[in-house]
């Protein structure tokens, strides 16, 4: 049954490769995730098509490219598009990606550290000041610990997100690989968050490479991450939105809608009896 954002419902990152089939379907999505750095500067086709995903459900922005770890000075362009798009929330993540000027295209850890965190505040504040608005922040996989971590990586997530005041983006499957590459366990690390400022969550896949699990996002969403999943809901007790990342080996539209339609199932599953 199709719900709202607000009750906890369910959607999909957005991609221009479906975009149109998700038109053409007319699917009972809740909301959809867009990428500011993937639409908002782009006009022509793309953008027409941008457009009318944005009639026809809300939207949320979620975006790579902050970097509110890093040292560089804070993307004043990107700043600009997210506040132009109108959307219900944005989210970046906890981490760094640009170094000397220079975008990385990856995702970097940040050391766990007061330090670190100390930083990381004071660059939520300044985004949240300049936009007069929450930012979300989400949990990133990692592959490596770094030598000055001196905090375990939930009581770092928690430290920032409580300090800075703003929200957190759970990524359930990031929660799992991590725990996998890192010998942590998985529900006492959603166990230690604060699950009360958790504004959306993510579920996606990961596929193994050697010794370690690589967030790929990949699908169908595995059978673990949607355990957790259900851990995760029946702890916070409340239905939250959820987005289905499935970025890579793209599937016909009509199986990412079926996890779509899973999610919906395990969320209320989770909640029963409570």
């Amino acid at each position: 049954m199709k719900g709202t954002i607000a009750d906890g419902g369910v959607g999909v990152l957005l991609l221009h490769e479906y975009a149109e089939a998700l038109l053409a379907a007319e699917p009972a999505l809740d909301f959809i995730e867009v990428m500011p750095e993937n639409w908002a500067r782009f006009g022509g086709r793309r953008r027409r098509i941008f457009d009318a995903c944005r009639e026809r459900w809300p939207a949320v922005g979620h975006s790579i490219s902050l970097s509110v770890g890093g040292p560089e000075p804070l993307d004043d362009e990107l700043l600009r598009a997210v506040a132009g798009l109108g959307l219900e929330w944005w989210s970046d993540h906890l981490c760094f990606g640009r170094i000397g000027g220079g975008y990385t295209h990856a995702l970097l850890p940040l050391p766990h550290s007061e330090e670190a965190a100390a930083h990381v505040v004071g660059r939520v504040q300044a985004v949240q000041a300049r936009l007069g608005r929450e930012l979300v922040l989400e949990n990133v996989a990692t592959y490596a610990r770094l030598p000055d971590d001196a905090l375990a990586e939930p009581v770092f997530v928690r430290t920032v997100i409580e300090e800075a005041d703003c929200g957190l983006l759970l990524d359930i499957g990031n929660v799992l690989v991590n725990a996998h590459n890192h010998g942590l366990a998985p529900e006492a690390y959603v166990d230690a968050l604060p699950l009360a400022r958790v504004r959306e969550i993510h579920v996606a896949g990961h596929r193994p490479r050697g010794s370690l699990l690589i967030d790929d996002h990949t699908g169908p969403v595995p059978e673990a991450v949607w355990s957790l999943y259900r851990w995760t809901i029946r702890k916070a007790g409340r239905a939250i939105p959820t987005i289905v990342e499935w970025e890579t080996d793209l599937p016909p539209v009509e199986v990412l809608l079926a996890e779509v339609a899973r999610a919906r199932r395990e969320s209320a599953l989770a909640l029963e009896g409570l």
